[in-house]
């Protein structure tokens, strides 16, 4: 009995590492099937389009081959024309996102630390906010005319709507029995704010700055599509007035490259925030 019992004993230890072997190998398979997962849809689409174009389904004049769009861009790329019209939308899309996003902030920090502001604001502002962007146009080019103002004023509202609506929302989150719990031990309006309001509006905070962001994004693209000389907007503008669809094709490629670039690392500074405050909070603890 002895000996059955220690023969037992040392084919569990012996089983024990396969088993912690295949939950460690079926656990890197799903790591990696979790990150090749969102690139297949983009993969069979462009196989799709490059098995359309080779097989002769879709004309050339319609729809240029991937190879033909990746070698304009490219040239684009060697003859520095990409990089001026990239750097001429960053600088409108940042200045304008900033300006918006600052204002939005501060609309937001007024009307939810106070009923009597947003009883004032939020329904002239959730009016307002109906009118899409090329509603403004013709009424902000009578103001400023057709130069840079223009695309930073429309920029910066299309970034105003989301941060201001996701602030208000955020500063509502936290509940009533913790600001009186604040209030009873003696913090300031500003030991309130950053100490209790603003720790659990943080995740609601950032998806504002994200659809602030894809909102000035796709405004940018819109406002130089319509009145623009440089930039990514009026590259697919110039394109199509010569019928250089590659060249559409290739400024299109771009624009969401950059917007999904610039998404993710905002996903990223989210993250490692949230990360930081969980880290304080669990060491005041």
């Amino acid at each position: 009995m002895i000996q059955s019992s220690s023969l037992n004993t040392h084919t569990a230890i012996a089983a024990k590492p396969a088993s912690t072997s295949a939950d460690t190998r079926n656990q890197i398979l799903k790591s990696v099937g979790d990150r090749l997962l969102p690139w297949l849809l983009p993969i069979a689409l462009l196989a799709l389009w490059q098995t359309g174009a080779s097989q002769g389904w879709i004309s050339p004049q319609v729809l240029p081959p991937p190879a033909f769009v990746w070698q304009t861009l490219g040239d684009l790329a060697a003859n520095g024309d990409l990089w001026l019209n990239v750097e001429a939308s960053m600088r409108r899309v940042l200045l304008g996102f900033v300006a918006g996003a600052l204002l939005g902030l501060l609309l937001g920090c007024a009307m939810g630390l106070s009923r009597r502001i947003e009883a004032y604001l939020l329904p002239t502002f959730n009016a307002l906010v109906q009118i899409p962007v090329l509603g403004w146009l013709p009424f902000v080019l009578l103001l400023v005319g057709i130069g840079e103002p223009l695309k930073y004023i429309l920029i910066a509202k299309a970034a105003l709507v989301p941060v201001t609506l996701n602030t208000v929302q955020g500063f509502r989150q936290a509940p009533p029995a913790l600001r009186e719990v604040a209030e009873v031990y003696g913090y300031s309006r500003r030991q309130e704010v950053f100490e209790v309001i603003l720790p659990l509006a943080t995740t609601t905070l950032f998806t504002g700055l994200r659809l602030g962001f894809t909102k000035a994004w796709l405004s940018l693209v819109v406002v130089e599509l319509v009145a623009s000389s440089e930039g990514l907007g009026y590259l697919i503008v110039y394109g199509r007035q010569l019928f250089q669809l590659d060249l559409v094709m290739a400024a299109v490629i771009v624009v969401g490259a950059i917007g999904y670039a610039i998404d993710r690392l905002l996903d990223f500074a989210e993250n490692r925030v949230i990360r930081h405050q969980a880290t304080i909070q669990g060491g005041v603890r």
